[in-house]
């Protein structure tokens, strides 16, 4: 028995739309990064970026559990003495880029390589209900289970 490869030509990339009102921020950015990088699907090939797009919609009304809207504090540092700046999950949330907490935990679960950056470019997060990507005619997504029951019912 040989091991199947998928090559680039062989992958067809879906639009899937996760919904993100109420739903935890670490379990929702598992799954995102999980359908990003394409292991959802049977022609999976750890070399490839053989993922899907995702497209989240309501990133400003992300649930978190505990204190964690005040204890969970993103750095950044300048790179000059005394540059450390520090803004709490709440501040992050309430403030110009609500996205920004959602891109940071996908990152984090992500490759840190330039395939994991190719992967990165396929996640388009809007804070509001809407999003610019109609034309791509993308699905909802409500889990794997689902994709699983789709296929079996096209056959």
């Amino acid at each position: 028995m040989k091991t199947y490869s998928a090559k680039a030509a062989d992958l067809q990339p879906k639009w899937y739309v996760i919904d993100a009102e109420g739903q935890v921020l670490g379990r929702l950015a598992t799954q995102i990064a999980h359908i990003l990088r394409g292991k959802h699907k049977p022609t999976f090939t750890p070399h490839l970026n053989s993922g899907d797009f995702v497209v989240v919609i309501n990133a400003e009304k992300i649930a978190v559990s505990g204190n964690r809207l005040d204890q969970k504090v993103y750095y950044r540092h300048s790179q000059y003495p005394g540059g450390l700046k520090k803004t709490t999950l709440r501040q992050t949330l309430e403030g110009k880029h609500p996205e920004r907490a959602l891109e940071h935990a996908v990152r984090g679960m992500v490759m840190h390589n330039r395939l994991g950056t190719r992967v990165m470019s396929r996640l388009k997060i809007y804070a509001g209900p809407t999003h610019p990507h109609e034309a791509q005619k993308p699905v909802i997504w409500t889990g794997p289970e689902a994709l699983l029951k789709q296929l079996t019912e096209a056959k």
